[in-house]
């Protein structure tokens, strides 16, 4: 059964994964990739038009995958290079308070995406499945 430590990384990599799939479906669908690009271009963002592609996958596919606990690593140093980039070039001019445009949202992004990054995963992830299975096999060879 799963235990507690494992529930919790779940919980946080469920909110987490919510909020960025949340955030990719916006420029995806709310917003559209040709919008994001244009407000891109209007911050000063450079290459505009891949910087929208990317944040815009990132954050969709990668809260899928945070949920999923697969390639949690990975997913999350990508996820925070995008929050890094957010914090650059949307949100430091606003200071801290996420009420004022500031940086305090995706700081915090950056916190959680640390602890369930880099953390051992638990029962509750893909990846404790997938890579247990790689290390079992690595030590019979």
């Amino acid at each position: 059964m799963f235990g507690l430590r494992s529930v919790a990384f779940f919980v946080a990599r469920l909110i987490l994964g919510y909020i960025f799939i949340m955030h990719g479906w916006q420029k995806l669908h709310t917003n559209g990739i040709d919008n994001v690009q244009k407000m891109f271009e209007g911050m000063g963002i450079p290459a505009p038009d891949l910087a929208a592609q990317y944040a815009t996958w990132v954050e969709f596919v990668g809260g899928i995958l945070l949920i999923l606990g697969l390639f949690l690593p990975i997913v999350s140093v990508l996820l925070i290079i995008d929050m890094v980039g957010a914090i650059i070039y949307a949100h430091w001019d606003h200071g801290f308070w996420g009420s004022d445009g500031g940086y305090e949202l995706p700081l915090a992004l950056i916190a959680g995406l640390l602890a369930v990054g880099f953390a051992v995963s638990g029962r509750a992830a893909a990846d404790h499945y997938i890579f247990r299975r790689r290390r079992r096999d690595a030590v019979v060879d």
